[in-house]
């Protein structure tokens, strides 16, 4: 530990930018830069992203976070590394990228999540890898791989994740974090390795995937062009770090259990920290590791601001213009007119399934819907109904951790919905619990940054973070608002039964009239 050196970075690898943080050692945010890029979609259910458009994007948040703090980069500790799950690519014996990234919104295999259930014995499958069987899944992605494309199956040299792509073009040595390697579907809870009867399933050795390292591993003397690129030391330590989610929890303080942190960005999560891995006797949870023996469960949510988005873009039009002309942003006048309808958007109910859904039912054929509607709902109505679906949709997943886990004391939030008050209020209303917003909300960031500094000796302990993190105001539930929540989650949670065979139906059309 060398003391006279002040700065961690957070590199936090996203589903659609990349954002670099740098905080001195006592946790304060100094500076941020994010960069932004494309997903494509170049076939109905597909998601892909270019690597080399993301390891750029790397590259420039890193230099452009350092410029903008105006630092001596000598006063630079280390870099932690987040990075968004599920991500798998195939590379040739040279580390060239023979496929683009297929990241975890790729449900091309979602016929092979089925077999996996219903034949390939995809719950004990699940009891060993603690991933949901299901299309976002590498697994999944990989039998895709091997039955529809077997001639690239075999002439991939390695498949890999994003975050490990990055470190071989740094040090030229495929390693995997513990945490990337436990959201697989390919990795062995209890023996910390790749689990030979999966890879059996899969006709895949294991050379032809990375070496699994913990998440406190560390690396220096990275390729001299990448560091000049990005304007650090060569000999900087590189922490390999964890997934986002699981950094997310750290991140906010939430590490202990009974304490719930919940992320709503593009997609959803709500995680606990548990002292062994959990998991849930259906398969409706995940369970990941972080580091020293602590797992996270929770599931994560397809459709949380992407969902709030669409309405935006394809309901309310409107709103942007009005936003323009007030100088306003059209996300925060969305929300201001949500705020002025009452809990419960008058009997309106939506169920936020626009791509499918993840946990907990795990179906890539569930589809969106308004449930309700009257001649006395208007616009406001609509948007209201989005925000507390999203939520409805969250704490679904809330529910069976309560179950395994116990009842939260309270819930720490982060992500972007956690700079709105209003969404945050609705949380408490319907978890019944005290929600908690931090000064920051770069929970993955920071939970990158802190595990570096522990990685390095800089704190004793993970449980440090929680003289970093500073709890800026909290919310209480409501009560009027909590009897309306109970009752309209419950009709909720039925939703999903009693219209699966027709979601099953319209989505068995949607994708025949697209191909």
């Amino acid at each position: 530990m060398e003391i006279h050196k002040k700065y961690v970075i957070g590199l936090d690898i996203g589903t659609t930018s990349t954002k670099a943080s740098l905080f001195s050692k006592e946790g304060w945010q100094v500076s941020s830069a994010a960069v932004e890029y494309p997903i494509t979609h170049p076939k109905p259910d597909w998601a892909e992203q270019n690597p080399e458009q993301i390891y750029t994007a790397i590259l420039e948040s890193i230099r452009e976070v350092i410029k903008k703090s105006k630092i001596d980069t000598g006063e630079l500790i280390a870099i932690g590394i987040s990075a968004a799950m599920h991500s798998i690519m195939a590379v040739d014996e040279n580390g060239q990228p023979l496929t683009n990234c297929i990241i975890w919104a790729d449900n091309r295999s979602h016929y092979y999540a089925e077999k996996l259930k219903a034949e390939w014995n995809g719950l004990d499958i699940y009891r060993r890898t603690g991933t949901p069987i299901h299309p976002m899944s590498p697994l999944s992605k990989l039998l895709w791989m091997k039955y529809e494309q077997p001639a690239l199956y075999e002439q991939a040299s390695k498949w890999i994740s994003m975050k490990e792509y990055v470190m071989w073009k740094w040090f030229g040595d495929y390693i995997v974090d513990y945490s990337i390697a436990s959201t697989s579907g390919l990795f062995n809870l209890e023996e910390l390795d790749w689990d030979d009867k999966v890879l059996e399933l899969l006709e895949l050795s294991k050379d032809k995937l990375s070496k699994p390292v913990p998440t406190t591993a560390f690396y220096r003397n990275m390729e001299k062009t990448a560091a000049e690129t990005m304007g650090i030391p060569a000999d900087l330590p590189i922490i390999v770090g964890a997934s986002d989610g699981v950094l997310a929890n750290l991140g906010v303080g939430a590490i202990n259990e009974r304490e719930y942190a919940v992320t709503i960005g593009t997609s959803g999560a709500i995680r606990t920290v548990v002292n062994k891995p959990l998991l849930e006797p259906k398969g409706r949870t995940f369970c990941y590791y972080l580091a020293d023996g602590k797992w996270v469960i929770g599931g994560p949510v397809n459709n949380g601001g992407i969902a709030l988005r669409w309405l935006r873009d394809q309901l309310a039009s409107g709103v942007i213009e009005e936003a323009a002309s007030l100088g306003k942003d059209p996300y925060d006048v969305l929300i201001e007119k949500a705020a002025a309808i009452p809990a419960g958007a008058e009997g309106l109910i939506f169920l936020p399934y626009l791509s499918g859904e993840r946990a907990p039912m795990w179906d890539a054929n569930t589809r969106g819907a308004f449930i309700g509607i009257t001649l006395t709902h208007r616009k406001e109505h609509f948007i209201r109904a989005v925000l507390e679906g999203i939520i409805y949709a969250v704490y679904s997943v809330g529910v069976l951790l309560e179950n395994m886990a116990g009842k939260p004391d309270r819930i720490r939030v982060s992500g972007g919905f956690a700079q709105s008050e209003v969404w945050r209020q609705i949380l408490a209303d319907v978890s019944g619990k005290p929600v908690s917003v931090l000064e920051s909300h770069e929970g993955s960031g920071l939970g990158a940054a802190t595990l570096a500094l522990y990685a390095l000796g800089y704190i004793e302990s993970l449980e440090d973070v929680k003289k970093m993190v500073t709890i800026r105001t909290e919310h209480y539930p409501i009560e009027r608002n909590k009897q309306v929540y109970e009752r309209f989650h419950t009709i909720y949670m039925s939703l999903y039964s009693t219209l699966k065979e027709q979601f099953d139906a319209i989505s068995t059309f949607q994708r025949e009239e697209r191909e």
